[in-house]
């Protein structure tokens, strides 16, 4: 009996994490939940439940409501802006080792290739405010790095959610800068069966778990960095070191309340079209439309059946609740103008405004991105015994702007009557700009702009000659049908 403690003992303080841990777990797994949506949320049971409602009526509650998954869209939108641009890397001198290759095109092991890896792990850091991604190489005991290569070992990256890191530890060392000197993580969970990993600077402790059986197996395998390889990309930092803060952690609540307000959406409709009918137990009534009441000749006429209406809240009203809900979410992710169906009634002003605030939270993750994808390198660079001369750039400036709105401008500026040939080159230039997506084709269209010379310009139907002096005046007798002569 005191050897089953034993292992019960152990497998509990092997699988408890530390106190931030135990706080931030349940809100952790809440952003997770309306992130992915579908069966995982409603199997939350984030629904409001009624008073003496049975959990048949809330179960058939919870599957006929519909979740408007709003975390997942403004996630999306953020790293579709922040990935639109590939990072630009200059990996130095790791272009001259053997695994580099392979290791950007299958990053995890997994298939990934880097890019795709590390957008990944921005969207888990935009979810939970931060995630942890570990750099690992086996241990063969190869003498080269050449032998490592032909043995298919190299280094791979490993992202982990907050949820899999139990517990961490930092300390500030000689230099004043903060370092990781202890993390523990689950590496794996395959049904009842977990693994374990608790790194420190000398060792690796690996348990392999089973909770059913009680078994518990630990090795110890020395740790030959002789550091924790372990690097936190957060999304925005926080007051606490290795807590980020969340992109949704306010739109999720938001979220939840649009999805109860859907159900009683739902249960509003449903009653008005289908009230109560209140009747004696004898009567016989059937359930459709139109259907047939028969009543006993000899029943009291007091007793007669009846309608009993809903006083449910007006549709409308909930509507309108829901609509407020989601400009809320629209006004916190700064999204409004670009998440927007229909036309919005937000002045030109404000939308430039918006604007420059979505372009300063990109930025900021962006910089956030490439500063631990630095890092990451320079645990790669320390697996492959060569100096850091690495260098990573992810886009600093997000040009986001209303593009109708904007060429609406430059086309009523044209037409302004300012016909000086400069002003009207830069017009075309701004048009070029917004409309051409292709940059080589813009570049061709510019420099058109830039080298045009005057010249004289003729209708192949009456001969007519005309002198063309800017580039405008070519296009619009191009569009005429005058021809160079």
């Amino acid at each position: 009996m005191d050897a089953i403690e034993s292992i019960e003992q152990s497998i509990d303080r092997v699988m408890t994490g530390n106190q931030l841990y135990q706080e931030y777990h349940d809100q952790w797994q809440y952003l997770l939940e309306s992130y992915v949506g579908g069966y995982e949320y409603k199997n939350a049971q984030h629904l409001l439940r009624y008073t003496l409602e049975n959990a048949a009526e809330y179960g058939t509650r919870i599957a006929q409501t519909p979740y408007e998954n709003h975390c997942s869209s403004v996630v999306g939108v953020y790293n579709s802006f922040i990935f639109k641009t590939p990072p630009a890397r200059d990996l130095g001198n790791l272009q001259n080792t053997p695994f580099i290759e392979d290791l950007l095109k299958d990053a995890d092991h997994d298939g990934r290739n880097f890019n795709a890896f590390m957008k990944d792990v921005a969207t888990y850091a935009s979810v939970f405010g931060h995630s942890w991604v570990v750099v690992s190489k086996p241990d063969v005991g190869a003498v080269t790095m050449a032998d490592e290569f032909a043995m298919g070992v190299r280094p791979y990256v490993s992202m982990l959610s907050p949820l899999m890191v139990l517990d961490w530890e930092w300390q500030r060392n000689i230099t004043g800068k903060y370092e990781l000197v202890y993390f523990k993580y689950i590496e794996e969970v395959n049904g009842d069966d977990i693994t374990i990993r608790e790194w420190n600077k000398e060792e690796i402790y690996t348990y392999n778990i089973s909770k059913e059986s009680k078994k518990f197996n630990k090795t110890v395998e020395p740790n030959g960095l002789g550091k924790i390889p372990c690097v936190p990309v957060y999304n925005q930092r926080s007051i606490i070191r290795g807590i980020g803060k969340s992109d949704i952690v306010d739109i999720a609540d938001q979220a939840k309340y649009i999805y109860n307000m859907l159900s009683e959406l739902e249960a509003s409709i449903r009653l008005d079209s289908h009230p109560s009918l209140v009747k004696t137990e004898n009567t016989l009534a059937g359930t459709g439309p139109g259907s047939i009441i028969q009543v006993s000749e000899d029943l009291d006429p007091g007793l007669k059946p009846y309608i009993l209406s809903a006083t449910g809240a007006n549709v409308n009203q909930i509507l309108d609740a829901i609509k407020h809900s989601i400009e809320s979410i629209d006004k916190m992710a700064s999204l409004g103008s670009m998440r927007a169906t229909e036309s919005t009634s937000m002045s030109g002003v404000a939308m430039q405004t918006e604007f420059q605030m979505l372009g300063s939270k990109l930025a900021e993750k962006a910089a956030s991105l490439e500063l631990a994808e630095e890092n990451i390198w320079k645990l790669v660079c320390e697996y492959a015994g060569v100096e850091y001369d690495c260098f990573i750039e992810y886009a600093d400036s997000f040009n986001i702007r209303d593009r109708d709105g904007d060429l609406e401008f430059l086309i009523k500026a044209r037409t302004s009557g300012v016909t000086a040939t400069g002003f009207q080159n830069e017009i075309s230039r701004q048009i070029v700009e917004l409309v051409v997506k292709d940059d080589q084709t813009a570049m061709e269209i510019q420099g058109e702009l830039e080298e045009f010379e005057p010249h004289v310009m003729m209708d192949p139907d009456t001969r007519e000659q005309v002198m063309a002096n800017t580039y405008e005046e070519h296009l619009a007798y191009a569009e005429q049908g005058y021809v160079h002569v």
